[in-house]
């Protein structure tokens, strides 16, 4: 015994012990057969750290401790151990704090710790690296270090984590900390048996409560659901066991008041695993009592999740967990074999949000291309649904709940449809249902047979300059917003606003805003006009410009006409023109590319939000211009003006007095998308340069 307790005593204590303990063991071969020798201190010259090494003596001259000294008894027999010889304290090392941080965020590092964001001498929250802070992220690890950098401490707060630690700058190599609640790797599983856990058969009294729920009493015994008995207050709690292979995994139970609980440290699987071992098609539900319910209808090959459902579903762009750290579904790769082979999985889980949720999470990690989901039936035709399948059981009965899970549809994968799920669009397209599906009419007769207006379209809108293509759009609003009632967001840089402004009442109140020079004899707008025009037009346009000298770019714009959208109810949004805006782009990235990507977003916006928008681009220099209109092949920039837009139109003003009148513009409709909506040609309109409108030139005898 005496031999034993020297062996665990530290090898200093053992060296100074040598002579006084050899008296009393009485042989001295133990101690010669392993000499400890005293090594010599280090020299002076010699530096204590060498690469953040201690190097010391085992034995530098303490002050005698105060402490009662340990007592060692044997056959009568008492030695007392040498107060004097103890191991040295750092402090007397000279240790800096820049040493201290190097050795503990090291430390740190290893376990998963982020040090770089962490202060000392105060409490720090960060992600916990052994849970990951959950399916919210939630910084829920609390750390505190020592101001010298000494030593740190943390915990989770996590009830299902609750990884907790401290560890040393020079405390040995390992850090020292309690494993969290959710390690799957670290943990041994318990092996556990019916006999083991006390489980008995279910009592009359219990399988009358299954009864009353439309579950027999051999779906139950089939399922080798049991109860366990309290033996302090008799009470009776269903017991769920989890079975694989024939092997008692694990075992979940409900008390009288709907309260789970589970085996602890036992592996985590499907319930009713082995009843899909042998299947291609499976069912998972939420619940043990929906697993039984599926049962009744017909189907065996149904599986329940252990835990429940989450409280909501993760981000679509988060992208799911590695194997090791989703926790919370461990049970499906400790079930991949099972799964893997599966060629249809109908997700039943519960009509709620939570079990929405869990319908999502299971189908991003089983694939939702093998997914399908069901729709519970309404109660009593109201929007209340019932929630899951035991209670459609109850309520319909069995043959509702086998047609429920005949009925099951093909889960939605983002951006993958069939036509059917755009019917109902289809049906009121063809019955003409919504209004302007087809487009509406511009108010002139002859650029009514080529050009409407339909809601999420993109026009562009081209000429050469001194054309009047600003001018023909405003008129182009005016009469929307007299037939239609439509409001419009303006992002108009080559105009200041009095001046729009001014351009706009003038359309709309048919008088011209001054008098004299261009007004000619017109009378000019009166005062009450005037203060009602300007009431239409805070009413109607929403103005998306640049406050600061920086240009505004095309993000920038379509982030505000979308806010203009959901708040102000716009239609339609007019960028004029393209060259006034920030084009910026990747010194990798062409004009032809940086140009399709832009149309392209603009194009997106337009149809998302249903409004149309009309987008001003001038024609490149034109070396050979001969007085013709401009094609929309001549825009600078980019072909994609042409290839991507929805209609293409040219304003072209006449300047030749032997061509014809000097008001008459050409609108030129160079391309229709949708021949719904138009077709190429070309109208002419008359313009009024006292009020800025256009009206359609009369047909000869009096043709319409």
């Amino acid at each position: 015994m005496r031999l034993l307790l020297l062996l665990h005593r530290p090898l200093h204590k053992l060296s100074a012990l040598s002579s006084s303990t050899a008296l009393l063991m009485g042989s001295k071969q133990l101690l010669k057969s392993t000499p400890f020798t005293n090594p010599s201190p280090p020299s002076s010259q010699t530096h204590p750290f060498h690469s953040h090494r201690l190097v010391f003596s085992a034995f530098p001259p303490k002050p005698r401790s105060k402490a009662r000294p340990f007592c060692l008894r044997t056959n009568g027999y008492s030695y007392v151990s040498h107060a004097n010889v103890k191991t040295p304290k750092l402090a007397d090392l000279e240790i800096t704090d820049e040493q201290r941080y190097e050795a503990l965020t090291k430390k740190l590092k290893e376990i998963g710790i982020d040090d770089e964001i962490c202060e000392p001498a105060q409490y720090g929250h960060l992600i916990c690296p052994m849970c990951k802070g959950g399916d919210s992220e939630e910084k829920s690890l609390s750390i505190f270090i020592e101001k010298d950098w000494s030593y740190a401490t943390w915990q989770c707060h996590r009830r299902k984590c609750d990884w907790k630690g401290r560890t040393m700058a020079f405390a040995g190599s390992k850090s020292s900390y309690k494993k969290s609640k959710n390690s799957t790797t670290d943990k041994t599983k318990r092996e556990i048996a019916v006999e083991s856990l006390g489980l008995e058969p279910l009592c009359e009294e219990v399988l009358a409560f299954f009864s009353e729920r439309g579950i027999s009493r051999e779906t139950v015994q089939r399922n080798k659901v049991m109860q366990k008995r309290c033996s302090i207050t008799d009470q009776i709690s269903i017991a769920f066991t989890y079975w694989r292979n024939g092997k008692l995994i694990s075992c979940k139970y409900r008390d009288i008041n709907k309260k789970f609980w589970q085996e602890k440290d036992t592996e985590r699987i499907f319930y009713g695993l082995d009843d899909i071992k042998d299947t291609n098609d499976i069912i998972i539900v939420e619940g043990e009592m929906d697993k039984l319910a599926m049962e009744e209808a017909g189907y065996r090959n149904c599986v329940s999740v252990p835990d429940g459902a989450p409280p909501k579903a993760s981000p679509p762009d988060k992208d799911v967990p590695p194997e090791e750290q989703d926790t919370k579904y461990q049970f499906l790769w400790n079930c991949k074999e099972y799964l893997k082979k599966e060629s249809r999985i109908i997700l039943a889980t519960d009509g709620d949000g939570p079990g929405q949720a869990l319908a999502e999470e299971l189908a991003r990690r089983l694939g939702r291309e093998r997914c399908w989901r069901v729709s519970w039936p309404k109660k009593n035709d109201q929007v209340e649904h019932f929630k899951d399948a035991n209670e459609v059981l109850m309520y319909l009965g069995p043959a509702v709940l086998k047609e429920v899970i005949e009925n099951a549809e093909l889960y939605p994968i983002r951006g993958l449809f069939r036509f059917q799920d755009y019917f109902d669009e289809i049906n009121a397209y063809y019955h003409r249902t919504y209004k302007h599906d087809c487009g509406v009419k511009t108010g002139w007769r002859d650029l009514d047979d080529l050009y409407n207006v339909v809601p999420g379209e993109l026009t562009i809108v081209t000429g050469v300059p001194n054309s009047g293509k600003s001018e023909w759009i405003d008129a182009l609003l005016c009469n929307l917003y007299e037939g239609y009632g439509w409001k419009f967001a303006l992002c108009s840089m080559e105009n200041k606003v009095r001046e729009h402004a001014r351009k706009l009442l003038e359309k709309h109140i048919q008088k011209p805003f001054f008098d004299g020079r261009y007004g000619g004899p017109a009378e000019r707008m009166s005062v009450e006009e005037f203060e009602r025009g300007k009431q239409w037009l805070n009413d109607t346009f929403h103005l998306i410009r640049c406050e600061d000298d920086s240009l505004p770019n095309i993000k920038w714009v379509l982030d505000l006409a979308r806010a203009a959208v959901l708040r102000h109810g716009v239609r339609g949004l007019v960028i004029d023109p393209y060259n006034e805006l920030d084009h910026q782009r990747p010194p990798n990235q062409t004009e032809t590319e940086y140009v399709s990507q832009m149309l392209t977003n603009v194009k997106r916006f337009a149809q998302h939000h249903a409004c149309h928008v009309w987008f001003v681009a001038h024609p490149r220099q034109l070396h050979h211009w001969v007085g013709g209109p401009p094609n929309l092949y001549d825009i600078s920039g980019s072909a994609h003006f042409i290839n991507k837009c929805d209609n293409g139109i040219v304003i072209h003003r006449n300047r030749d007095p032997e061509a014809g009148a000097l008001d008459q513009v050409q609108v030129c409709v160079r391309k229709v998308r949708n021949k719904v909506a138009g077709t190429i040609g070309d109208a002419y309109l008359s313009y009024d340069r006292a009020t800025g409108r256009y009206v359609d030139i009369p047909k000869p005898n009096g043709g319409k």
